[in-house]
């Protein structure tokens, strides 16, 4: 991923640096469990502590000759250790190393996003609450329908998100296995105590079978997730876009003093976080028909996998983890505007409380059929002619000699809307995090 949409906290996780250094620590986390079961000196282990060094120039010297990487980092660790090297990777194979680093590295990732969920969590809780209260349109297929607030937009969008992070939980669970099993992964070369010790080191738990690869269904899961949440910061992402179109202008992105919008108009404000944030959602989403395409693979083992994780495993993690903290900061500074919320909701003439009207009709003892038909036909005049929906209906006839005067107006009251919002807020943040 480039530096424009990189934090250095998730590259970090990525670099050549990290990986050898998990790739050590397998190494010499085996040997302490070799050494345990009398199958190498303890003295070799304890030398591959002390002397293990690697450097990163020097792997990739050696790799353009070996064509393996793993065997390029073994040959540069050696030079460091020296004779006692030969008791590293003592009946281990290659995948032992790669699977479990990959481990490592994707549950230090979702450490990364499950923090960036936090403060996503946090903002979102902290503005629908601010708005609780705030009325504004509820819109469906983009046609205003009835009455809601923004904070229930937003409380929307945090239950979202909440449901995103026990995923990635279980995310993390599901791919943070260890193997130390060899070749096929049978355990024939090396004892099962080896992977259970290394696992435990490593913060992972032992893969209960590996063949020589762990399973790739669940890194499809861990992508999937990814996938997941990001299909939810586009969501957002799309709401802030629309709300901040100058036909509705109901919130905007804030706008920075010496900010930009335009090389060509001055007065443009666009709302560029949440386009980019759109944007970065395809490519975490791009990583999962690879993942899914990726548990397939020939016998108990091939390669095929492996270049597409090389790519889409760093892309997508740190992809993500800006997206996350980018939708964070548009949310923490989002510009409300209140005020014309609640214009557009009066737009229409009062069309928006025509389900009320139909109910209250209803119950009154008017046939739904002959209720719908008196309720649309006032409604379609105010669409066609821009009349004022509750003075059409004072005048319409059918519809007074079932309603009187001030049953009709109380279906105009957008308190009526609002009544369960507490209730609603009081399911939603309800503080259940793990």
């Amino acid at each position: 991923m480039i530096p424009r949409y990189s934090r250095p906290e998730m590259a970090r996780i990525w670099e050549p640096e990290n990986r050898f250094r998990i790739w050590f620590e397998i190494e010499a986390h085996a040997c302490d469990a070799q050494a345990e079961l009398g199958v190498i000196p303890h003295a070799a282990a304890k030398a591959v502590w002390e002397r293990g060094q690697f450097e990163v120039a020097r792997i990739e010297e050696i790799e353009r000759e070996t064509r393996h990487d793993v065997i390029a980092f073994l040959t540069n660790l050696a030079e460091h250790v020296g004779p006692e090297a030969r008791f590293v990777h003592q009946g281990m194979t290659s995948s032992d190393v790669l699977d479990t680093c990959l481990a490592v590295q994707l549950v230090q990732t979702t450490d990364l996003l499950l923090a960036g969920l936090d403060r996503l969590l946090n903002a979102l809780e902290t503005r629908a609450k601010e708005h609780q209260a705030t009325l504004c349109i509820g819109r469906s297929h983009g046609i205003h329908a009835e009455p809601t607030t923004f904070g229930l937009k937003l409380a929307s969008h945090h239950a979202a998100f909440a449901r995103a992070r026990k995923r990635l939980v279980a995310a993390r669970e599901e791919v943070g296995t260890c193997a130390i099993s060899g070749a096929v992964g049978t355990f024939a070369t090396i004892d099962p105590y080896v992977e259970e010790y290394v696992a435990k080191q490593m913060g992972l738990t032992p893969e209960p079978i590996s063949t020589q690869i762990i399973p790739r269904d669940r890194h499809a899961a861990f992508f999937t997730t990814l996938g997941t949440i990001a299909s939810s910061i586009e969501n957002l992402a799309t709401e802030i876009r629309h709300l901040q179109r100058t036909e509705v202008r109901e919130a905007e992105e804030y706008f920075e003093e010496g900010q930009k919008g335009s090389s060509a108009m001055p007065h443009k404000r666009n709302p560029i976080l949440s386009e980019n944030l759109t944007g970065l959602a395809r490519i975490v989403r791009s990583a999962v028909t690879p993942a899914l395409e990726n548990v397939t693979l020939w016998h108990e083992r091939d390669i095929s996998h492996s270049s597409v994780e090389r790519v889409t495993a760093p892309d997508a993690t740190i992809a993500l983890d800006f997206a996350l903290h980018r939708l964070a900061g548009t949310i923490e500074k989002l510009l409300v505007y209140p005020d014309t919320m609640k214009a557009n909701l009066d737009r229409l003439g009062g069309l928006v409380y025509s389900q009320r009207v139909l109910l209250a009709l209803t119950q009154a003892g008017v046939a739904r059929e002959d209720a719908y038909r008196l309720v649309q036909r006032n409604a379609m005049k105010v669409w066609n002619e821009g009349a004022d929906f509750l003075s059409l209906l004072q005048q319409d006839e059918e519809v007074t000699a079932a309603l009187d005067p001030d049953a009709l107006a109380a279906c105009f009251d957008p308190s009526f809307h609002t009544q369960h919002v507490g209730t609603i807020f009081a399911r939603v943040f309800k503080h259940e995090r793990v």
